[in-house]
């Protein structure tokens, strides 16, 4: 089981640990509502440093990215980033990740911890039609580099004190390598997977609990709180963003999941899939991954079977919780055809009692 570099700070603070994707990781420190909120309404910091990171370099980065990823590389400029994904070739997605462009022969990959050994696997299976060499053009430096997550209202406020960087002028989803508390060469991006706005901050191992130390004085009286793996799972639900594993896998087309959007079918953009998304995005797709909030009260739970009135199966939950801020069971399922338009009631199979439900656009709080 591996360890972040803040394992010891997590273990400090009285964090329950848990197994996560070969890692040691933290699920909640003072419990999932109270982080949750404290994200909402002021500042919580995630260690996320298990993601994955793979820098792709050289005169053919640029093609070999427009290949491999669903959305449109000619889109970023230097400092942008841009959510992804790798399609699988058979109509699913390998996973979701972020491109990070340096420069048209440097990027940045960023993609899910569950994955970092299947992402790179697929990356090098792409790598030699493009003249990509493992090792000299594609580099996996994940098990080099700390990470957190700082979101919330608040999060650029305490992160400004740290640097002489302007972080409220930057745009959303840039990046820029800068000195925050004396680490020099630190990346900071304006991202996160919370809908609640803030940063995410990249620096070596070694000056991992550095940065944290830092972070935390800096927002000593504005509330800041560490937060787990739970309450970052039920922050990115209630924007009804994507988890990889529950509302998206290799079975799931990014048509399917409403993933249209980083889905880009130009003339100059000839990725992986491409006909086979655009038959489905011109003639349309069986099922649509949609959201769905309890009329009923319940909470609803990934695999939980979608009935309609009359009890027959449409769909299936792929995740589900009860919504800290709205008090309320929401979730999110692939619906069949005929059951996608908003207000449309649906059930929700909970211990085999049929609970109503009704289908709503995402997020579920503005």
């Amino acid at each position: 089981m591996k360890h972040t570099p803040f394992f010891s700070i997590h273990q400090a603070a009285g964090a329950k640990m848990v197994p996560f994707a070969g890692w040691n990781m933290p699920v909640e420190y003072t419990g999932i509502n109270d982080e949750h909120v404290t994200v909402r309404e002021k500042a919580g910091v995630f260690d996320v440093s298990h993601m994955g990171e793979f820098f792709v370099t050289g005169p053919n980065a640029f093609d070999y990215l427009q290949y491999i990823t669903s959305n449109d590389i000619e889109a970023l400029f230097d400092g942008k980033i841009q959510y992804s994904c790798f399609p699988n070739g058979k109509g699913g997605i390998v996973d979701d990740l972020l491109v990070y462009r340096y420069n048209r022969e440097k990027f940045l990959l960023v993609v899910n911890a569950a994955n970092t050994e299947k992402d790179w696997n697929w990356c090098v299976h792409n790598a030699g039609e493009f003249g990509i060499v493992p090792g000299r053009d594609l580099i996996n430096s994940s098990d080099e580099i700390a990470q957190i997550a700082v979101q919330g209202p608040l999060a650029l406020e305490i992160v400004q004190k740290l640097t002489r960087t302007d972080i409220p002028g930057m745009e959303y989803y840039t990046f820029c390598e800068t000195e925050i508390s004396g680490i020099k060469n630190a990346l900071f991006s304006t991202t996160g997977y919370t809908g609640a706005g803030g940063c995410e901050i990249y620096v070596r191992n070694e000056d991992g609990p550095k940065l944290w130390n830092a972070v935390f004085e800096a927002g000593r009286n504005m509330g800041i709180k560490p937060a787990g793996l739970g309450a970052r799972d039920t922050l990115r639900l209630e924007m009804g963003y994507c988890l990889y594993g529950n509302d998206i896998n290799d079975q799931t087309s990014p048509i399917e999941a409403g993933l249209g959007w980083i889905t880009k079918f130009t003339d100059k953009k000839d990725f992986i899939d491409k006909e086979l998304l655009l038959k489905q995005k011109n003639e349309g797709v069986e099922r649509r991954l949609k959201g769905f909030i309890m009329i009923d009260r319940g909470i609803p739970r990934q695999h939980y079977e979608i009935v309609d009135q009359s009890g027959n199966i449409i769909g299936e939950v792929t995740s589900g919780t009860m919504s800290p801020m709205l008090k309320q069971g929401i979730g999110m399922g692939y619906l069949a055809k005929g059951f996608w338009k908003p207000d449309t009631e649906i059930f929700i199979r909970i211990r085999n009692k049929d609970l109503k439900a009704k289908v709503v656009n995402t997020p579920f709080i503005k």
